[in-house]
């Protein structure tokens, strides 16, 4: 079985692929000193609270934290057998062009977006992932990622908000009952909201002036379905589109030889 891993600057996301489907799927805070033991112990714990019986013998790695990355190679090394692919990394073969600047180097989290959003909505498409930072990638007609936006993410501007002003509370992030606010928190919600609610929406609007051709926009990730809620702003929303693009890379790479 597959064992893929989704590194992010906040959380890890661990799932196993049968071969047909996604049979659990764990999230764990990231932290770059967790050992390959801790992950271990982790891993097959809540794997006997299940009751999965699965055997892996390959695993997948996308990680926007470089530090973490050594640990999980222990775990796949030393519990499975096995060498894990590095999305990212030069033995890494990934079934989509990359066209950005020479010398750019592109999160990985974004290229598997990329691949997964390619296989599902065909080319032609946005792909916004809202994470510690909300991302904008754009899949040209081909498949190849061609660039993007990056923006604070949504708690990453609440956060900032009540670190940097010393009478702002720190509050969650919901939708506002009305766009004026009559007290503090009200008007940090509303503020971050619909200033968000703006940012997609003219960001979307000049990627798709700028590539002139009509474009599927896609989200994924935690806060995604509180905006389209609310506005319509997505054609769709992807919760585990890491995780099937990591297959699809996985699967790429088995196909050719690699």
């Amino acid at each position: 079985m597959l064992l893929t891993v989704d590194c992010g600057n906040t959380n890890t996301v661990f799932s196993i692929w049968n071969g047909a489907e996604f049979i659990a799927t764990w999230r764990t805070a990231t932290e770059h000193q967790r050992t390959a033991d801790q992950y271990y112990v982790w891993l097959s714990t809540l794997m006997n609270l299940q009751k999965i019986d699965a055997h892996i013998t390959d695993m997948i790695i996308s990680s926007t934290v470089p530090r973490v990355v050594f640990n999980l190679r222990v775990l796949a090394d030393r519990y499975f057998n096995t060498r894990p692919y590095v999305v990212g990394k030069p033995d890494c073969l990934l079934p989509c062009d990359i066209r950005v600047d020479q010398g750019t180097a592109v999160g990985p989290d974004r290229l598997v977006n990329t691949v997964a959003g390619y296989d599902l909505y065909g080319g032609d498409l946005i792909v916004v992932d809202f994470g510690t930072a909300t991302t904008f990638d754009v899949v040209d007609h081909d498949g190849a990622y061609i660039g993007g936006l990056i923006a604070p993410g949504v708690n990453l501007s609440l956060l900032a908000l009540h670190q940097a002003a010393a009478a702002l509370p720190h509050v969650d992030i919901a939708k506002p009952q009305t766009v004026i606010g009559t007290n503090t928190v009200a008007c940090m919600q509303s503020g971050v909201f619909w200033g968000y609610v703006g940012l997609i929406k003219e960001c979307c609007a000049r990627i798709k002036a700028e590539h002139e051709r009509p474009m599927k926009v896609i989200s994924t990730g935690g806060l995604a379905p509180l905006f389209q809620a609310s506005e319509d702003l997505f054609d769709a929303f992807e919760d585990t589109i890491t995780m099937h693009g990591l297959r699809l890379i996985h699967e790429h790479n088995k196909r050719n030889g690699n």
